[in-house]
């Protein structure tokens, strides 16, 4: 498989930015009293690990601002706003913040600006930097703090788990009886991936498909977890942030400093 192809929850990427968004603060009660309600069908397990979950909703769609042939640009505008990371600048910056984010972009795309744009960047970008850089520390040292409150309160509720020595908290939902990994081997796997909040970033059993990949490709924390598995195996891994993205976190989906929690299911080893 080309890299693309790879999950971005699972596969091993330098991402270079950070994203970071506020996270569920998750109470001992909470977490325990979740149980298998939010479990996936392939994972549908007497022994199902107890863990918080929040209902999906869906939301309707609002009438599109402009008409059809206006929508067209729209869009890029869109695009444009996605690729910047949308998510990640909302978090940070209060909305009179925004808003000069905004005029800073319109009126360097309609060269309209009154004062030359290198030399703003000369003059605030290194200001801006450490501005930025600040604010997602913060926000990150806080989702991390809520990772281990997480960690601890799983560990408490499901007494089977064990935490090795890195951190990876493993919790064994039905003994396989095949061949074990090792990080030279492919495997195929069903997964389904969440926050600590519950909220589904990735999921190959929502798309009713298994995937395999090179187990040398993907994060730590899913390299240790395998290796501990056995074909026909099913098991719950929780993955601190060091295991997993780090500060920087990955996509749209995952902020940085996050803890990650993944069923999976070990099909095949080769």
């Amino acid at each position: 498989l080309e890299a693309s192809q790879f999950p971005i929850s699972i596969y091993n990427l330098n991402d270079s930015h950070s994203t970071v968004t506020n996270t569920m603060k998750l109470s001992k009660s909470t977490i325990c009293a979740a149980l298998s309600a939010s479990t996936v069908g392939a994972f549908t397990v007497s022994n199902t690990p107890r863990f918080a979950a929040r209902g999906l909703t869906t939301r309707n769609m609002a009438d599109m601002p402009h008409s059809d042939e206006d929508m067209v640009f729209y869009a890029l505008g869109v695009n444009l706003a996605k690729q910047l990371g949308d998510g990640q600048l909302k978090t940070l910056l209060e909305d009179s913040e925004m808003s000069l984010v905004v005029e800073g972009f319109s009126d360097t795309m309609k060269g309209e600006g009154t004062v030359d744009g290198q030399m703003v960047l000369m003059t605030y970008g290194m200001q801006l930097n450490e501005v930025l850089t600040s604010r997602s520390a913060g926000i990150s040292g806080k989702i991390k703090a809520e990772g281990e409150e997480f960690i601890a309160n799983f560990l408490d509720c499901n007494e089977d788990a064990v935490k090795t020595d890195s951190g990876l908290v493993y919790l064994s939902m039905t003994e396989g009886d095949g061949k074990q990994p090792t990080v030279a081997d492919t495997v195929e796997v069903h997964y389904h991936g969440t926050l600590i909040d519950g909220t589904v970033f990735d999921s190959s059993v929502q798309r009713g498909q298994t995937i395999s990949f090179p187990l040398s490709n993907v994060i730590k924390g899913w390299q240790e977890g395998l290796a501990m598995m056995k074909e026909g195996g099913k098991a719950t891994l929780v993955i601190p942030s060091d295991l997993a993205y780090g500060d920087a976190g990955t996509g749209e989906t995952i902020p940085g400093g996050a803890t990650l929690k993944f069923e999976v299911e070990l099909f095949k080893v080769s």
